[in-house]
């Protein structure tokens, strides 16, 4: 497990990736072996809010697409050099969510300190068996669920927001939007939530909902879950709450990042290409001490995005 991930870790040319194609998948055993100790480093927190310290590098959607990760870290820079925060929605609809995760989890184990990673709507059980991760973990392993199961067991203990302060800001990062039983930090901080995610409820909002800048107040979402919320609800929640800004992913937008409602809300998508076929940029959130700045990349070389399953998985719901 170890000589694999390190491979990943130290790729900075189009030479070095190719020779990280994951041929070799670890083991079930060295997996249940990574799944446990990721979940000793998570366990340490009780509540299903953190805070991070700038500066950090926050990365939206990844959605299983391994090689633009590593192309995203070229840009970034290589953990633990650079302090890396992501919000969620790592496996399925990419060809490469097992070893996406594996790779996360790595990370999060050797550089506590320096990674973070948030609970996106896609790291549960319900989504998983339908937009890919468990058919790809049951081909990769001949016809086994089980290291399905063993990383959705990680999945119920990651935070599903966090507060990143700076000396001359704040801002909230969470992988979708806002909850309307949410008022306070406070609130987040006592939110508990080490299980499957709800049908409803504060930990459904924060990983379903999505702003809308045609919608006053609160409102109902097509997604089936969470809600949509306009500008007034944003601009009342970081004036309460101190915060100059939310940061969110959720939603493909072309550009790879997109601020609204005067720059009170931005949305970080990092999945270049995504669904390797929809020609998008993707975008880094560099959040420094005291300003922020965006970089945006494109999809790794072509040789390293060829497809080893020719089979499509859902695509009617990909916003």
């Amino acid at each position: 497990m170890e000589d694999w991930a390190s491979l990943l870790l130290t790729s900075r040319e189009t030479d070095a990736l190719e020779a990280t194609k994951p041929s070799n998948i670890p083991s079930i055993k060295d997996i249940s072996s990574l799944c446990q100790q990721t979940l000793a480093v998570l366990s340490k927190d009780t509540s299903s809010f953190v805070d991070v310290t700038a500066p950090v590098t926050v990365v939206g959607d990844i959605h299983g697409q391994l090689y633009d990760l590593l192309e995203l870290m070229k840009v970034g820079g290589p953990a633990p050099d650079t302090n890396y925060l992501f919000l969620g929605d790592y496996v399925d609809r990419g060809y490469y969510s097992v070893e996406t995760i594996l790779l996360l989890f790595h990370l999060r184990v050797q550089f506590p300190d320096q990674i973070t990673l948030l609970r996106g709507n896609h790291e549960t059980r319900q989504i998983t068996q339908v937009y890919g991760f468990y058919d790809e973990c049951v081909k990769k392993f001949n016809g086994s669920p089980e290291v399905w199961k063993l990383v959705t067991g990680v999945f119920d203990y990651l935070p599903v927001a966090a507060l990143v302060s700076g000396p001359r800001y704040n801002v909230l990062a969470l992988h979708a939007g806002l909850s309307p039983s949410i008022h306070s930090l406070d609130d987040l901080r006592n939110l508990v939530c080490k299980s499957e995610v709800p049908h409803e409820g504060a930990a459904c909002d924060l990983l379903w909902s999505d702003p809308d800048e045609t919608c006053q107040g609160w409102g109902v979402s097509q997604r089936g879950a969470g809600f949509i919320f306009g500008a007034d609800v944003v601009l009342n929640f970081n004036h309460v709450n101190n915060l100059d800004m939310l940061c969110r992913s959720h939603q493909l937008v072309m550009d790879g990042y997109k601020e609204i409602f005067d720059g009170q809300l931005t949305t970080v998508w990092s999945a270049p290409n995504y669904c390797y076929r929809c020609g998008n940029m993707a975008a880094i959130l560099q959040l420094g001490e005291s300003s922020f700045s965006y970089d945006t990349f494109s999809q790794a070389p072509d040789s390293l995005r060829a497809s080893p399953n020719t089979e499509s998985v859902p695509v009617d719901y990909f916003l």
